[in-house]
């Protein structure tokens, strides 16, 4: 039996039932689940999932009692997850994630993993990916890469602010709803503790990053990280930032301390690094990566990308 109920006025989705091949049908599509397989455990099979919230925020809960194993992925959005009850698993690649009660977890950002649970109560928030790099943008050089570092565990602090942010984000939506300032507002709140949980892989802004004085250098900042992919001169990006061609390079040295050159390679580095952890086995290979981002020598390549990362660009691609 199969059971499809009406959503209230802030629900984005709520189903539910006792129908094995319905759990899949129901659950995979969210996730873009692959070779999705349910299965009865102990006592009666049954399923719920429910969400409330908007297309930049969701809150979720999925229950079960059975199994459920395979593939998903997420594209567009960062989602946090963690259970109360029950076990749960997510092996990307080689990095596989035994998940605890009650601490939050990431679901590997845009790659394809593997997923493994068993008589579960979990909950979930969904972030669109534009509204963490908005906020991110508040402390970090964000370049639209999304890049968490997630092997190490969130601190106790860290944890109980995003319940505490994730909690008066519900009550607001209940109160008053999506079209609110106050809704809006708690979304950025949620945001920023993920990015207190979960350290994002980018550079830190400079102190003083926001002022006035520092406007020029942002605009030019801003005009890398959009058009990164096409080729760049000096010169081009000091038309943008209205500096001449030495003038912009000594508002760089001054206030990122390297050139706009050096700052621009570096973006076009991170980049790389996010296509080869998203790239599935058998659609790029490393060469690839390198030339779409303008890294015509691999040795070179390499290298850099080692210092910066910890790892060759072939290990990242095998996870």
């Amino acid at each position: 039996m199969r059971n499809t109920e009406n959503p209230g006025p802030s629900s984005l989705v709520s189903v539910g039932g006792s129908d094995t091949d319905a759990a899949v049908a129901d659950l995979a599509g969210m996730y873009a689940g692959r070779a999705w397989h349910s299965g009865r455990t102990d006592g009666e099979y049954w399923y719920r999932y429910v969400g409330i919230g908007d297309d930049r925020m969701s809150i979720r809960r999925s229950q079960m009692q059975g199994s459920l194993r395979g593939d998903a992925a997420v594209e567009g959005e960062v989602v946090v997850q963690w259970i109360d009850a029950g076990t749960a698993s997510i092996d990307a690649g080689r990095d596989e994630v035994r998940m605890q009660p009650g601490v939050p977890t990431l679901f590997p950002v845009e790659k394809r993993f593997s997923i493994d649970y068993r008589d579960w109560d979990q909950r979930l928030v969904h972030l669109d990916r534009d509204l963490v790099l908005d906020v991110a943008a508040e402390q970090y050089l964000v370049d639209g890469a999304v890049d968490f570092e997630r092997t190490t565990p969130p601190s106790a602090e860290s944890v109980a602010e995003w319940r505490r942010a994730v909690a008066t984000s519900v009550r607001t939506l209940r109160e008053s709803g999506t079209a609110s300032l106050a809704w809006h507002e708690s979304q950025r709140e949620v945001a920023r503790a993920l990015l207190g949980m979960y350290r994002l892989r980018a550079e830190a802004a400079p102190r003083g990053w926001g002022d006035h004085r520092n406007a020029r250098v942002r605009a030019a900042v801003e005009y890398i990280h959009e058009h990164a992919h096409e080729p760049l001169t000096v010169s081009d990006v000091a038309q943008i930032a209205d500096l001449s061609v030495r003038g912009l390079q000594e508002a760089f040295q001054r206030v990122l301390d390297r050139s706009p050159m050096q700052y621009l390679r570096e973006v076009r580095l991170r980049h790389a690094h996010e296509d080869l952890l998203r790239a599935q086995p058998g659609q790029l290979s490393v060469a690839d990566v390198a030339e779409r981002w303008g890294f015509t020598h691999m040795g070179r390549f390499s290298g850099e990308y080692l210092r910066r990362f910890g790892e060759y660009p072939k290990q990242t691609l095998r996870r």
